[in-house]
């Protein structure tokens, strides 16, 4: 089951293609690798996770940016490390190759965590702080803004585009399933580790210690994770180079416009079956299946269309059945990963204000320690983590048990989407006890202790180990054969999609509501809690309809992976 949590694409070669045998008796792939990728993986994670989770509270604090526009700002910088996944996945798969993208995302991270240190240590990078007690303070410059967003850009590309490259890179050092699944708990459990150090003792320094301090162990670890990664580059196995799986598919759109004329026939001769590398006719096959219709047209032979050694004589007007079967599987599942867009919004919304929440608590544990607000996701992290075990090890066992069967992907993404619109709701009900408490009480000590913030975290972070692996199952199962190197990439895509939204949500909230002034407590942020319940109700809804419409290519796969 572990195989199934993998963020990141995942080749075919992965998924049974031996390595080659050693060459000049060097050895290529295997165990061997496995200490430099997860070392590269420790290091990347704590050096991206560092920024990362305490952004909001830097823009708060180093740039005088207004509590609402910091988190949106996060928002957008959170999209685009999801987004640069299925990019680098595109160019590991048919350009660079994966060590490639890998070793020059390691950079392209490293050159931005610099900028962000010069931000902090040369005064003119960053305005002035603001005065104790006073409402005024200076605004950013222009040239201080690009800097900031050009060292957030770079960051934000090599955290993604590593991060992700790296699971699939691991998984193809080897050649057996057994294998593979133990890298993934070994990765797993690596990644997990890391981003709860970053989130816990960088996040600590940098509140505690100072910024400088906080970016500086960042980069160590960054330049760390890269020459282990660089060191074991002997001993890796490469993959091949292939074609990108898009091109099929935008083949079969282009082609069916060019025969937008043509009448489509039932009849399985006067389609194209042959193999588009070795050109040889398959066996005869059924005709194309009736849904999407129209699509059909891609694949029919007219004349000319075909060479006599069974090859396509033009590119771009005659695609295989398969071709246009990959299209229409994709057509189908398009509607499912749309639903988990918005299953994702809310998460986001919600992430971030957590941050601003956590600001105005009272945050201290004892009378020394006090809880950094950066560090309060780390609450939904353990959830994650601790239920994604309890599941593997009693729920799932049980729930065989019982039913018979385990439960499908889409029972488990559905048992999400309930987790998620009760912790929203957890969440208001909370916000406006805080609310009360902020507004209620002067004295030192009479603010909401920051705990009261924890069980929604843990009510989101249970929600998601549910999810999340079943979306990357689902869409490992049913997606195209083509298109298995993207398939848990569009998880990414769709979580960058998702914080893009929320951006979008927290903008006209704010141009039709007074619910997120730039004070919180002025404002009324449970309202805003209670509208992203009702979006997650409708949206549930939506999703119900789809999955109950929806029918499985991969039948004896519809339950969880046993492995």
């Amino acid at each position: 089951m572990a195989a199934l949590y993998a963020g990141g694409n995942t080749s075919a070669s992965g998924d049974g293609e031996a390595p080659p045998p050693p060459t000049a008796g060097r050895r290529r792939g295997g165990w061997i690798t496995t200490p430099f990728i997860i070392a590269s993986v420790a290091g990347l994670t704590l050096g991206g996770g560092g920024w990362l989770n305490n952004l909001i509270v830097f823009l708060i604090q180093e740039f005088n940016i207004k509590s609402i526009n910091a988190a949106q700002i996060n928002n957008v910088i959170c999209g685009c490390s999801n987004f640069f996944p299925v990019l680098a996945a595109v160019l590991a798969d048919s350009f660079l190759g994966c060590f490639s993208v890998i070793w020059i995302s390691s950079i392209i991270s490293l050159l931005g965590l610099i900028l962000l240190v010069l931000t902090v240590t040369v005064d003119g990078l960053r305005p002035p702080d603001c005065e104790t007690g006073s409402s005024f303070c200076a605004s950013t410059s222009r040239i201080q803004y690009t800097i900031l967003f050009a060292a957030l850009a770079l960051v934000s590309m090599g955290l993604g585009s590593t991060r992700f490259t790296l699971t699939t890179f691991g998984a193809n050092q080897f050649n057996r399933l057994k294998h593979q699944t133990t890298y993934f708990n070994l990765y797993f459990f690596t990644l997990y580790v890391s981003s709860f150090i970053s989130a816990t003792g960088i996040v600590y320094v940098e509140d505690n210690l100072s910024w400088a301090w906080g970016y500086g162990i960042c980069i160590v670890a960054n330049v760390m994770g890269f020459a282990v990664f660089l060191a074991g580059s002997r001993f890796y196995y490469h993959d091949k180079l292939q074609e990108s799986p898009f091109t099929g598919l935008a083949c079969v759109v282009v082609a069916c416009v060019r025969k937008r004329n043509a009448e489509i026939s039932s009849e399985s001769a006067d389609y194209y079956y042959a193999d588009t590398d070795g050109g040889k006719v398959a066996v005869e096959e059924a005709p194309p299946t009736k849904s999407f219709q129209i699509l059909n047209r891609a694949a029919l032979k007219t004349e000319g269309d075909v060479l006599p050694n069974g090859s396509i004589s033009k590119l771009w007007k005659l695609c295989t059945v398969q071709q246009v079967e990959d299209l229409k599987s994709l057509i189908r599942i398009l509607p499912l990963w749309s639903s988990s867009i918005l299953l994702s919004t809310p998460i986001g919304i919600q992430g971030s204000l957590t941050v601003l929440q956590a600001l105005t608590t009272n945050r201290h544990l004892g009378h020394r320690f006090q809880i950094p607000a950066g560090s309060m996701m780390v609450f939904s992290l353990i959830s994650t983590a601790i239920s994604l075990t309890l599941f593997d090890h009693f729920l799932w066992p049980m729930w065989k048990r019982v039913a018979g069967k385990n439960p499908t992907s889409l029972q488990q993404i559905g048992v999400g989407h309930m987790l998620n619109i009760t912790s929203m709701a957890v969440s208001a009900i909370v916000e406006s006890k805080r609310r009360d408490a902020a507004t209620s009480h002067h004295l030192q000590g009479g603010l909401m202790s920051v705990l009261w913030l924890v069980p929604q975290l843990v009510i989101v972070g249970t929600g998601e180990a549910f999810h999340f692996p079943g979306q990357v199952a689902l869409y490992y199962q049913e997606f195209p054969t083509c298109l298995k190197s993207m398939a848990t990439a569009m998880v990414a895509m769709q979580l960058g999609v998702a914080y893009y939204l929320s951006t979008a949500v927290i903008d006209f909230v704010r141009r039709v509501t007074e619910w997120l002034p730039d004070n919180i407590d002025d404002g009324r942020v449970d309202n805003v809690y209670w509208l992203l319940v009702v979006i997650g109700v409708f949206n549930f809804g939506f999703y119900i309809v789809c999955s109950w419409l929806y029918k499985y290519k991969n039948v004896h796969d519809q339950g969880i992976s046993e492995s």
